[in-house]
Order: structure tokens, then C-alpha cells, then sequence
């Protein structure tokens, strides 16, 4: 299906389009978690903020704030459909059939509702929560922060005649060709689509899939869109973040708990999924202890996801570790995720999966660029490597503007998780400058967990 995505922009009646046309487009792992609190945390109370990292960027100023207000409110109004909760029931993921129980499926029909929401503008940023069940704010979200993408895509598309619109896209599709042109046919590589949160638009993402799915075949295994995994046959990627182990260490009772949370988190989840969807992700209050101190049934889990870590360094770590505890690497994933890019992901697949570096390629890969200054291959594959491929494939319009300006480049806007029963919430990361909570619980949370493997290096995306 071709789009002419430049008539789009000029000529549709932007107010009738909604920003979210299914409850399933969300992030996939979103839906794996609703079931994980439905069954575990069912009377549980939490709060969802947005925040924009990217203070320099005025988005309040940018974003009409009753466009955005019409767009929750018309995402409010959803309703899963007969036919998507038969997909969800009867499809396999991850090779397995009934990953979503029936009693789920009966209350996402019947009873499931997005909570209410607080807008409003304050000194030039979006101010946004979501409080109520956490059954009813953990969905808001994947479609709080796709909504504000859009929004800001369509002010800035606004300004643009449609020959404007039109060199804009030709610019977009030329530079998404470039980089699948990269990748396909590379022997064992494997990229996912992570990119439904900072997307250019809902259209541009249906179109990088389609695209990806068309031009590198076996390469592309699938989207963590759950809408785009519907509607394309696709395989749904995702399994749990960091909002779990959050809540659990915010519920805690005293400083060993909050500590055990991380492993507690893991230890539920595997029950309710019967020991399926083993990829842990270690960084919510830092890889380096979660690793030093897991338990030793931890490293029977299938993987691990690097989100906030050099994917370099995260990568090593965790092989470290690996064969510390007496298993083999090669037998387990390592899925990178934060703010890849053609370049990054060639470097990582190289590195990991020993495959034979061009030597054109660049060395601006963060921390690789020893690795490519005294290695161009690596004899054999050390783990599998999979590329969950974000911001920088669903919204990569750096610099195809017409006019030159950068109203079109993504900014890191995130929605977390604030409070629980009214409890402060904290995300220590591994890195500084994405810590998230009140200054006075992340000093007393880097107490109890420390700060070793913590660097301080800017957020791009």
C-alpha cells in the first residue's frame, strides 16, 4: 500500500483524524504488563507524569493543548474489538498459543478503561498525569506520548506548502532506503521496530514497517506495535520495563525489600508466564549490582535488554556475568534499544555476532570505537545480538525540513510511572541524567543500590 503522505498532510482534516485508532497500538509489552498487574496488583492506585528531557525545547509552546485534550479524550473512548481479542487469544506469540488468559481477555471487554487525565501548559511545557487503578493510567503511556509526537509533527507540517510537504517526505523516504539498503542481506542480523512512542506519525511508522517488512525480509522480525503486528502479520516484540520493578521497590516496606524488588519482580513474572518471556531488563536501578547480586536462577532467563547502558560495555557485562554463572552466551539474547542507528547497530552486530566490519565503516559507535580501531571482525559469535531499532527509524526527519530548521527533530519526551499508593516512584538508571523521583528518594535509593557501572553522558533520544 503506497500513501502519498505529502497529499495527506496538505489536504486531510487533521481534527477528524485520530491520533490512536486501536487500543492496540501500543507497545506490546504495555499489554503483557496489564495482565501481570490485573492479576497481581489489581487494587492498586499509580500515577503516570510526562516529562520532557529535552527542557530546551518548548513543547507546550508547539503542541496546541486542545488538540491534545480532543486526542485523550477521543483515545478515552476506545474500546478493544471482538476481533482483536480473538487475534490476541488465538495468534502465537513467541511460539506459544494463549499467552493472554481468558479471564483477561473477558475484562478487557467488559471492563477495562483508560483513567481520567490533569492538562495543562506550565512555563512552556506539557503537564500531564494520569492517576487512578493502575489497571486504568499503565496504557496512557504509549498513547500520551504518540499523541504529543503527532501533534508536534502536524504543527510543524502545518507551515509547509505541499510541494514543501513533498520534499520533506522524498527527503525522509530517500534517507529510510539508504539504511535498509545497509542492512539487508546481512548474515544473521536481526531488527526489530521499536519506534511507536516518538514517532513522526502513525502513517510514517505504517510505512517504515511495511517498508522494512518488503525490503529486508528475514532481517526484520518484527514490531513492538501490537496494531502493526495485527494488521501487517507480524511477530508482537516486547516483554516487560522498568515500571515493575519501580512500583515494587516504592511498595516496599523497609531497605531490604526495596532491594529484593528488582529479583521479586522477575520471580512473579516467570510465574505468571510459566517461564516464558525470560528477558529481564536490569537497568532500573542500576545493571552493574542488579548483576552482582541476582540470585543464581536468575541467569536461567533467556536474555537481557540494554537500554541506558553503552550497549558495548552492557553487552560485555553481561556476558561477563554469563559465564561467570556457568552458562553459555551463545545461547542467550542481548536485545540493544536505546537510541540505535544504522551505524550503531552494523558496529554491534559486528562486534558481537562476528561479522566482518567494512572498512568504511565509521567509528563514531560511543564506546566501539577501540573495537574498530584494532579489530575489524571478531572469530565467532559471542551472544545473539537482536537491534529493537526506536526514535531513529519512525522519526528520523533530521535535517529534511526544506526550510532548514529543526521543528522536525525528535525530542526526549518520556511518560513514567510517579507514585504507587502515594509513594514516590524511582528509576535510578544507568546513567545520571535519567534518574527520575523526588531528589531526596533517588539520594536514598542510590544509598541501598550504589552506583557502580553509573555514567553521566547526554540523553539524545
Amino acid at each position: 500500500m503506497i500513501i502519498n503522505l505529502a497529499r495527506r498532510a496538505h489536504d486531510h482534516n487533521w481534527e477528524l483524524d485520530p491520533i490512536t485508532r486501536s487500543l492496540l497500538d501500543t507497545d506490546f509489552y504495555k499489554l503483557l504488563m496489564l495482565q501481570f498487574i490485573w492479576k497481581h496488583f489489581p487494587d492498586t492506585r499509580a500515577t503516570f507524569s510526562v516529562i520532557n528531557r529535552s527542557q530546551e525545547v518548548r513543547i507546550g509552546d508547539i503542541v496546541d493543548i486542545r488538540e491534545l485534550r480532543e486526542q485523550l479524550e477521543a483515545t478515552r473512548k476506545l474500546r478493544f474489538h471482538k476481533s482483536e481479542l480473538i487475534w490476541l487469544a488465538g495468534n502465537t506469540f513467541y511460539g506459544r498459543r494463549g499467552i493472554f488468559e481468558p479471564a483477561f481477555l473477558q475484562w478487557l471487554e467488559r471492563d477495562f478503561r483508560l483513567s481520567d487525565f490533569d492538562l495543562s501548559i506550565h512555563e512552556g511545557q506539557i503537564s500531564l498525569r494520569f492517576d487512578g487503578p493502575w489497571t486504568g493510567t499503565t496504557m496512557w503511556e504509549i498513547y500520551a506520548l504518540s499523541a504529543i509526537d503527532e501533534l508536534k509533527t502536524r504543527a510543524s507540517l502545518k507551515k509547509l506548502s505541499e510541494l514543501e510537504l513533498d520534499i520533506l517526505y522524498a527527503r525522509a523516504k530517500t534517507r529510510l532506503w539508504e539504511k535498509m539498503a545497509r542492512l539487508r542481506g546481512v548474515p544473521g542480523l536481526t531488527v526489530s521496530d521499536f519506534g511507536t512512542r516518538r514517532r513522526h506519525s502513525f502513517l510514517w511508522q505504517e510505512y517504515v514497517v511495511k517498508a522494512m517488512s518488503d525490503v529486508l525480509g528475514k532481517n526484520f522480525i518484527g514490531s513492538s506495535n501490537t496494531y502493526m503486528a495485527y494488521t501487517h502479520d507480524l511477530e508482537a516484540i516486547g516483554t516487560n520495563a522498568h515500571e515493575l520493578p519501580m512500583a515494587m521497590a516504592a511498595l516496599a516496606n523497609n531497605e531490604d525489600e526495596v532491594k529484593n524488588a528488582q529479583y521479586r519482580v522477575l520471580e512473579l513474572w516467570q510465574q505468571t508466564y510459566q517461564g516464558e518471556l525470560l528477558i529481564m531488563l536490569p537497568d532500573t536501578f542500576g545493571t552493574t549490582q542488579f548483576l552482582e547480586n541476582a540470585p543464581e536462577w536468575v541467569a536461567n532467563w533467556t536474555g537481557q535488554r540494554t537500554d541506558s547502558k553503552d550497549p558495548f560495555l552492557a553487552g560485555d557485562e553481561y556476558i561477563a556475568w554469563l559465564r561467570q554463572s556457568g552458562r553459555d552466551p551463545r545461547n542467550k539474547r542481548l536485545i540493544a534499544s536505546d537510541g540505535l542507528d544504522v551505524d550503531l547497530i552494523l558496529a554491534l552486530h559486528a562486534y558481537f555476532g562476528g561479522t566482518i566490519l567494512d572498512d568504511s565503516a565509521p567509528t563514531d559507535f560511543r564506546s566501539a570505537g577501540d573495537f574498530l580501531d584494532t579489530n575489524k571482525w571478531l572469530p565467532e559469535d559471542r551472544i545473539r545480538l537482536s537491534a529493537g531499532w526506536g526514535t531513529y527509524l519512525t522519526n528520523d526527519f533530521r535535517n529534511c525540513n526544506p526550510h532548514g530548521d529543526d521543528g522536525f527533530n525528535p525530542v526526549s519526551i518520556v511518560c513514567k510511572l510517579s507514585e504507587v499508593d502515594g509513594r514516590p516512584a524511582v528509576k535510578l538508571s544507568d546513567n545520571y541524567r535519567k534518574a527520575m523521583g523526588p531528589a531526596s528518594e533517588i539520594a536514598r535509593y542510590r544509598r541501598i543500590f550504589g552506583t557502580a557501572g553509573v555514567e553521566n553522558v547526554p540523553v539524545s533520544v
